[in-house]
């Protein structure tokens, strides 16, 4: 009878594992000038064609493409699931994204895509690729970057997409920061900007339908403990301290123990980022939630993926993320920063 009741027990126990469902990842990945190989007369791509400053051909870009595939299945072997939504940043159209989407490591996970061309002088895109089985989008918008005072001003817009998870609703919103040229004071007011727009797109979806819970990601070329997504965008630090219709950053805390994305002077920083809404950070609405990572004993809500081999191992920049070109030398590298990612979970 005891052996009985054992195997019944043992039996029971595979059953929950093979039919409890896993924990959602959500992640983002600047994948650093992805470019193809083909010259676009609309923009400013000259850099990274065959007969350019860095010599870009086929044979790198199947390079680039390969280390893509591998962080991206690695991300996925993590716990057997393949992320439900990527946001992208720095890739040239929509060909690099299909071609991510194809690649056999990735080629189960069936992504879908979410993109618009932007109006970046150079040409690089933000974007998504989802899941269909899991994300079930409805619709999607690109939302541009306006500044009063800079009308001929161009750079990348938010790409947004709305939809359910697990019949609850979603929006998720993916950008890629003005960057720090001109030097980081001097600058800031376009980020400034740029996170006061996320803001108010979240806003106005939480007056409609205030049970929306709200991902908004990116490389915001900030940390977040800076005044764009501290202030403009009003992401906080504490869970405890939301309020209904609040963010929540979970790298803030990351970053003050000396953790990061990208490194420059010797310095770290975390411009890598996946805010959510108060109602996801607390689970105040339905039953979908951020949770900490369920495989790894960990205090922080956000994780940043970092492995050996995304690592440079000698010469100046030794210890920082091996990106693919230093200058006009190709490295055969992955990114100059590491990708991001969260858990959300009933």
């Amino acid at each position: 009878m005891r052996k009985k009741l054992i195997i019944t027990a043992v039996l029971a126990s595979v059953m929950v594992m093979c039919f409890a469902q896993k924990p959602h990842k959500i992640m983002f990945y600047n994948m650093e000038n992805f470019f193809d190989t083909i010259d676009d007369p609309e923009t400013n791509d000259e850099e990274f064609l065959p007969d350019g400053a860095k010599r870009w051909n086929t044979a790198k870009y199947d390079k680039k493409l390969r280390n893509m595939e591998r962080v991206l299945f690695d991300i996925a072997a993590i716990d057997r699931n393949y992320p439900a939504v990527i946001g992208v940043s720095e890739i040239e159209n929509r060909s690099i994204l299909e071609d991510i989407a194809s690649t056999r490591k990735l080629l189960p996970a069936r992504y879908a895509i979410c993109h618009y061309d932007s109006p970046d002088l150079r040409g690089v895109d933000v974007a998504f690729l989802y899941r269909p089985d899991v994300f079930k989008l409805e619709g999607s918008a690109d939302i541009p970057v306006r500044i009063a005072s800079l009308p001929n001003w161009r750079t990348r817009g938010i790409v947004t997409m709305w939809g359910t998870i697990d019949d609850e609703p979603f929006l998720f919103m993916v950008a890629h920061w003005p960057s720090r040229l001109g030097g980081q004071a001097a600058s800031a007011f376009k980020r400034n900007a740029a996170a006061e727009q996320m803001r108010a797109i979240a806003d106005s979806v939480l007056k409609v339908n205030p049970a929306t819970k709200i991902v908004a990601m990116g490389d915001f070329n900030d940390d977040p403990t800076d005044e764009s997504v501290e202030v403009h965008l009003g992401a906080k630090a504490k869970i405890k301290e939301l309020q209904p219709g609040d963010f929540y950053t979970p790298f803030a805390d990351m970053l003050k123990a000396g953790l990061g994305t990208l490194a420059y002077r010797d310095a770290w920083n975390l411009f890598d980022n996946i805010v959510v809404s108060e109602n996801l950070a607390t689970g105040s609405a339905g039953k979908l939630k951020l949770v900490k990572d369920p495989y790894k004993k960990t205090k922080f809500y956000g994780n940043i993926f970092k492995q050996h081999y995304m690592i440079q191992k000698e010469g100046q920049y030794k210890g920082y993320p091996l990106r693919t070109y230093v200058g006009n030398n190709f490295q055969g590298g992955f990114s100059d920063h590491f990708p991001v990612y969260i858990y959300i979970s009933k």
